[in-house]
């Protein structure tokens, strides 16, 4: 099911068989391409906001008018199991919505991840992984 020119850059962000993944900020502009290779690497579905337990990973959309980027990576924090991680999707450099890279840095900073591998996923979307340091988490 995973077609074989993304399933590296997809595994190189972290997804792996049988994670649970939490799907934030979907929307109509979202790589349904994308979403349909991470399923394929998990082996399962992506759960959206109304799914209640903890999670390996979460899968953030954002776009630059989607509000607070600090408060939205905090509380994606909440949800994941230890050693979980983000990965945040902005749109490319000159595309509608796209989000300043100081930016994701700052709000990254600000929520106390950093940054572990960037990926150019699609021609529309930017995957940065985001990870706590090892000594802030549980």
């Amino acid at each position: 099911m995973v077609g074989t020119s993304t399933a590296g850059p997809v595994s190189k962000l972290g997804f792996t068989e049988d994670q649970v993944v939490l799907e934030l900020g979907y929307d109509d502009d979202v790589d349904d391409e994308l979403r349909t290779q991470i399923e394929g690497v998990i082996d399962g579905q992506l759960e959206d906001e109304d799914y209640e337990d903890v999670v390996d990973a979460v899968l953030l959309w954002w776009r630059d008018n989607d509000g607070d980027l600090t408060d939205a990576l905090v509380d994606a924090l909440v949800t994941l199991e230890d050693h979980g991680f983000i990965v945040l999707l902005t749109p490319k450099v000159g595309r509608n919505g796209e989000v300043d890279p100081s930016d994701v840095a700052e709000a990254a900073d600000t929520a106390g991840l950093h940054a572990s591998a960037s990926v150019n996923l699609t021609p529309e979307w930017s995957a940065t992984r985001l990870v706590a340091p090892k000594t802030a988490r549980r």
